[in-house]
């Protein structure tokens, strides 16, 4: 994949990615090739689902974040959480939690945090069975943010959003070639905004990321970039589901099902004086690499990061049998982290024959150590009255509980601590740290058997080791580790009846090992004293069968794909209560995809997907609590997703154009509840199916100046996006517009 640098007539690459002498990528909607040397051949001609999000669709659509620009790309969800990262990027990708399987220029990137993408070229998806590509995790795909680097030539673009809910953001990217073969670039964002139709949250950040390049178009070239970002955020807290009388349940039918309470869009439930996430993000990345010849090229990475982030968010609790009664608990949840990570990488790839069959390779090792430090802040709302006693009149007249229609953010609540006395909010000690260490190897390799008959291979073995401290660490809570070791592997088959056309089918194989989250996040296998010895890594096989195509000279794709995950040692509940690895579950179904130009004025890019989830074993325990869950849907995973972004041009000038999304129902839990009879029953908790709409509108004024008008759900659709299993969902904003005015040079 790598071009020969030394040619003249060829624009340099950096991994895979062809740089041009713009600052801008105007390629269009359709991607051929990955920024991975990992990819092993075009996409075109690899078996597995890669959906490549451009920088032309991110900038059309007005997309400022990582979970924005992932909203044109059917079949991806993000998820509510609680602790650990409950308001930062939490995607879904086929039904699999996906937070630990992201990547930024193909390394793995950890800590709650909630991505910018002022700095980023394009997004990769990767759906099915990634643990080849990437190692732990990847169950359902993994996703890689591809950053702007130093390119040959001199450019500047300027870009000044001003728009309604006091939108106001600008970025900033330059590039300057320093010499025949050297160049810099500096990206620069600052954003502030209030989200349309809630009421307080509000959203600020700036960053910065300067870059820099030497031996441009030569045969050895090196790059460094370092990357911040620094946020300070009033968190949304959303809406608690509705909630039937803790003994107070009526029979109504088999099934209760509950949504979120019924209240107006701008209801919240946090307290300013008390609220806020802030976040820090520092990002140092190296990179160097040397063609050996006009084939075969070696690449040598590392990087370090520091994620902190540290919050107070009010969750509108449902779980204390108070929203029956028109009240809301307002629970505090609270931490502060900071996480580190270091990694190494380095990798050969290139293309070499082999008695006349073709190989286009990629082998490499990796190491790499995550470090995770944690605590709380000394919020108390008195939890240590019973549930039953959480909206006691004292407890109101604290603001520990409030009005379910009509709360006010501006309540002077007060940290009363037990004995009476009212402390400042500070940070508590230091009270877990979790490390975790990564050796790997690998190897890939696509197989040209024949023009029509093509081989995708990979194999990866990783030797994984996790410790968890609770600090001070004691006789109940010990140093707990864990190792473990793990091969996965995937194998493709791609027939090419033509040249702009396959056929694949494709198998891969992908492991979750226990503290694959290293601590940040929502863990199914979370370590624990009573569980360390049957720990066991989930097991997850990928199925696919597809088709893609190229027409009108490459210019646009079409591909449609039939696939299957299954999972095993799947975390369940035993008749003791403590954990149990022998749970199944499965999704299959189909997706279909379109991107680029089907005509010279007309571009668009999305797809539809169907999953059908289905938890099909909870183990041998067969209780009233294990069964709830048997037969049920994945959470945050619709069965239908629709997306589609598309433009006109008219008269080489003007441009208007559109998006539209549907996700279908969306379940975020499933408990069971005895009734006042006796009787068992289920509760659902789930958030509706919806539509949105966007349009945008934009005009080149002159050479260097354009400007473009973007609105945001259109028709101010009251939906939600986000849910969390059992308490709360998180509503998504209303109408919003905002104005553009792009400065080029």
């Amino acid at each position: 994949m790598a071009q020969d640098a030394a040619a003249d007539a060829t624009p340099p690459s950096l991994g895979g990615v062809t740089v041009s002498d713009t600052a801008i990528d105007e390629s269009g909607y359709k991607v051929d090739e990955a920024a991975s040397p990992k990819y092993t051949a075009p996409l075109l001609n690899t078996a597995k689902t890669v959906i490549v999000v451009p920088s032309q669709v991110i900038r059309e659509s007005g997309s400022t974040t990582f979970a924005e620009a992932l909203r044109t790309v059917p079949g991806i969800t993000f998820g509510a959480g609680e602790g650990g990262n409950p308001q930062g990027d939490r995607p879904f990708i086929r039904g699999f939690d996906a937070q630990g399987s992201t990547y930024i220029d193909g390394v793995r990137s950890i800590g709650g945090q909630s991505r910018e993408i002022f700095a980023i070229e394009q997004i990769e998806v990767v759906k099915g069975g990634d643990s080849t590509m990437g190692g732990r995790g990847s169950a359902g795909g993994s996703l890689n943010l591809v950053s702007k680097m130093p390119h040959l030539g001199t450019s500047i673009l300027g870009d000044f959003s001003y728009g309604t809910d006091d939108y106001k953001r600008a970025t900033v990217d330059a590039n300057y070639q320093v010499s025949d073969t050297a160049a810099i670039r500096v990206n620069g964002m600052w954003h502030d905004a209030d989200v349309a139709g809630r009421d307080v949250v509000n959203y600020n950040r700036w960053g910065i990321s300067p870059s820099a390049a030497l031996g441009l178009g030569t045969s050895t070239r090196a790059f460094i970039n370092y990357y911040h970002l620094q946020s300070d955020d009033m968190p949304d807290p959303g809406i608690p589901f509705e909630r039937p009388g803790n003994a107070t349940y009526v029979k109504t039918a088999d099934q209760l099902k509950i949504g979120p309470a019924d209240v107006d869009r701008d209801t919240f439930y946090g307290l300013k004086n008390r609220d806020f996430r802030k976040t820090n993000v520092d990002e140092l990345f190296l990179r160097a690499e040397h063609d050996l010849s006009d084939r075969i090229k070696v690449r040598a990475t590392a990087k370090y990061a520091n994620v902190k982030q540290s919050y107070i968010i009010t969750q509108p609790d449902d779980s204390q049998g108070n929203v029956v009664n028109g009240l809301v608990w307002r629970r505090a949840n609270t931490r502060w982290s900071n996480v580190d990570s270091m990694v190494g990488q380095f990798d050969v790839s290139g293309t070499f024959d082999t008695g006349g069959i073709e190989h286009s390779f990629s082998v490499g090792a990796e190491a790499s150590w995550e470090q995770s430090k944690r605590g709380t802040f000394n919020v108390n709302t008195n939890t240590s009255a019973a549930a039953s006693a959480r909206c006691s009149v004292a407890n109101q007249a604290a603001y520990n509980c409030t009005s379910l229609t009509n709360p006010n953010p501006n309540d002077p609540w007060q940290n009363v601590q037990i004995n009476g006395s009212v402390l400042p909010v500070a940070r508590n000690a230091i009270s877990a740290k979790t490390e975790a260490t990564t050796y790997a190897i690998y190897a890939l390799d696509t197989i040209t058997i024949t023009d029509q008959l093509l081989l995708n291979v990979g194999i990866r073995q990783d030797w994984y080791n996790t410790v968890q401290t609770t600090i001070p660490a004691t006789a109940a809570a010990p140093v707990l580790e864990k190792k473990d070791n793990f091969l996965n592997y995937q194998a493709g088959l791609i027939f090419k009846p033509m040249s702009n056309g396959s056929i694949y089918v494709s198998y891969a194989k992908s492991t979750t090992p226990p503290g694959s989250l290293v601590g940040e996040g929502q863990e199914g296998n979370a370590i624990a004293l009573t569980t360390l010895n049957a720990l066991k890594a989930e097991q997850t096989k990928s199925y696919e069968i597809g088709t893609k195509w190229s027409f009108m000279d490459d210019a646009f794709g079409l591909s449609a794909a039939a696939f299957r995950t299954e999972t095993k040692n799947a975390r369940t509940t035993g008749a003791d209560l403590l954990p149990q690895y022998v749970g199944e579950r499965r999704i299959q179904g189909f997706e279909v995809g379109f991107n680029g130009k089907p005509l010279p004025f007309w571009s668009i890019f999305g797809g539809y997907t169907y999953m059908d989830s289905e938890i099909t074993d909870v183990g041998n325990v067969l209780t009233a609590a294990t069964l709830v869950n048997l037969g049920k849907p994945f959470p945050n995973t619709p069965k239908h997703s629709f997306t589609a972004w598309t433009t006109f041009d008219i008269a080489q000038r003007f441009q208007i154009g559109g998006g539209a999304i549907y996700n279908s129902k969306q379940y975020a839990g499933f408990s069971n509840v005895v009734f006042a009879d006796g009787s068992n029953n289920t509760v659902v908790r789930s958030i509706d199916g919806y539509w949105r709409f966007d349009a945008t509108a934009s005009a080149t004024l002159t050479d260097n100046v354009s400007v473009r008008v973007n609105v945001q759900n259109l028709t101010n659709k009251k939906y939600y996006d986000r849910t969390y299993s059992t308490h709360f969902a998180t509503v998504a904003p209303g109408r919003s517009a905002f104005a553009t005015l792009s400065l080029k040079y």
